[in-house]
């Protein structure tokens, strides 16, 4: 008798060591919807997703889960499958509803069309249209059933999806746009919605909405989502994404005055969103994916499956490093966005020798992952090259290339000094700094920085070239 105590004793010692996530008692009419955003192929988050729906499924009644986008972009094997691996576990998990993010659209309409195909749940986004139609290219709102509660979902994707996601896509032969994401029309449209989901009898109304935070020359506004809840009335819930933002529940007050809760999960994963509604009562947490312990063999032999289906191309190796190369500084901050890293310009060499330039360029913000030293397999190059475009230089508005600009801004003198100027941005990093080189285009976003260029001369081969500010006038 004393040594099967003892053993009890131990067993509860030992299950003490390790987090364990609760879910506390709940009336019969409560509902829950877990959520998610930017997910980006972070696969794993799915089995404990699935894990977390099922248990709580056990105490409550009504459970639903529901995502913010950019779920089918950001690793090896969303590149690969281009979105299906990632389609069949949200599948499997069973959504009630999803929006898309603007990386949803990386493989771009034609492949996105075959995606949908393929999505038990279908996306909805109000705001995305083709010119001169009055209705949405998807559908706008969805409304799901809790048992006597009908549930509004929104869709919203940030307007700057149309240049920051393979832009021609979105033009016809001739360069012309065709589809928009109505930026000028977006708070009227996200409101006409509102409206209309509460006539066909929505209860409440919950947006799905991929706007975040940015600071965004060309779009203002319309990258924050406290503008937008700030110029529209009648959501009950704001579940964000795009910024990858941590909020567990930040209360925002919207046009009408009335309080609207915002909450969004951050990446990857980091945390899975919990909301619960009891009696008109709204309250969000996020629970931290990593100390849930639970997961659902389904979805984790699918994973097994999928993971050897593309392990074969995936883990070869194809090259070595003897140092860590990197897009962000020990505290995770994107270097990439605004200096000089090792791999840009490893990446800038690459794409020059590829296309036997005489100058290579890499767009920072291309640069997805970093790649630690040692091996580097295919799997780490798709990781840090997430889609196409990587040679196709920079379009103008009708598809003609641009001509660019090779400049330094030396400390107290701009780059480009007044707005009517070509390559001209408002950034702050205007007035001074390393070398650029800028679009020949008022477009701020245009501007990519470099401290020296890797440059082919004819019969001697690629030199390195530093800039020094001494070669240059001191007035410019």
């Amino acid at each position: 008798m004393k040594k099967i105590i003892l053993v009890v004793l131990s067993l509860i010692l030992v299950l003490g060591m390790f987090p364990t996530v609760t879910f506390a008692e709940a009336t019969s009419d409560d509902i829950i919807i877990l959520y998610e955003n930017d997910v980006h192929c972070a696969v794993e988050g799915y089995s404990r997703l699935s894990a977390m729906k099922k248990e709580l499924q056990d105490t409550y009644a009504l459970v639903g889960v529901v995502s913010g986008g950019d779920y089918i972009q950001g690793s090896s094997l969303g590149a690969i499958s281009q979105g299906q691996y990632i389609v069949d576990l949200m599948n499997l998990v069973g959504y009630d509803a999803v929006t898309l993010g603007n990386h949803e659209f990386d493989y771009r309409m034609e492949r996105l069309a075959e995606l949908v195909g393929m999505m038990d749940t279908k996306p909805v986004c109000c705001n995305f249209q083709k010119i001169g139609e009055t209705e949405s290219y998807f559908e706008p709102y969805t409304i799901v059933s809790y048992g006597d509660v009908d549930i509004a979902y929104i869709g919203i994707t940030t307007p700057s999806t149309i240049t920051s996601s393979s832009p021609a896509q979105f033009k016809d032969d001739n360069g012309e746009y065709i589809y928009t994401f109505n930026p000028t029309g977006l708070y009227d449209i996200v409101q006409d919605n509102i409206d209309s989901a509460k006539s066909a009898g929505a209860d409440y109304v919950i947006a799905l909405s991929h706007i975040g935070y940015a600071d965004n020359e060309t779009y203002g506004d319309l990258e924050d989502i406290e503008d937008l809840i700030g110029n529209t009335d009648g959501f009950d819930i704001v579940l964000d994404a795009h910024s990858h933002s941590v909020i567990e529940g930040k209360t925002v007050v919207d046009e009408g005055g009335n309080e609207v809760l915002l909450s969004s999960t951050g990446t990857k994963f980091e945390y899975i969103g919990k909301l619960t509604i009891s009696g008109g009562e709204f309250k969000t947490e996020l629970i931290k994916t990593e100390d849930y312990q639970k997961t659902d063999p389904v979805i984790d032999s699918y994973i097994e499956k999928i993971n050897a289906e593309y392990a074969v191309l995936g883990d070869r190796k194809v090259a070595f490093s003897e140092v860590d190369l990197i897009t962000q500084d020990a505290n995770g901050n994107r270097l990439v966005r605004n200096s000089e890293t090792n791999l840009g310009d490893l990446c800038a060499e690459a794409v020059r020798s590829i296309m036997s330039a005489d100058i290579g360029y890499m767009n920072g913000g291309g640069l997805r992952a970093d790649i630690l030293a040692g091996d580097i397999t295919f799997n780490d190059l798709l990781s840090v090259f997430f889609r196409e475009g990587l040679v196709n230089g920079v379009s103008g508005d009708t598809g003609e290339p641009k001509k660019l600009i090779i400049a330094y801004a030396l400390n107290g003198y701009p780059l480009v000094d007044e707005e009517s100027h070509e390559g001209y941005t408002g950034l702050a990093g205007n007035s001074s700094g390393p070398l650029r080189v800028v679009a020949e285009t008022n477009q701020g976003a245009s501007v990519k920085y470099f401290n020296k260029l890797v440059v082919t001369i004819s019969g001697s081969g690629p030199i390195e070239i530093t800039v020094d500010e001494s070669l240059f006038a001191e007035e410019g």
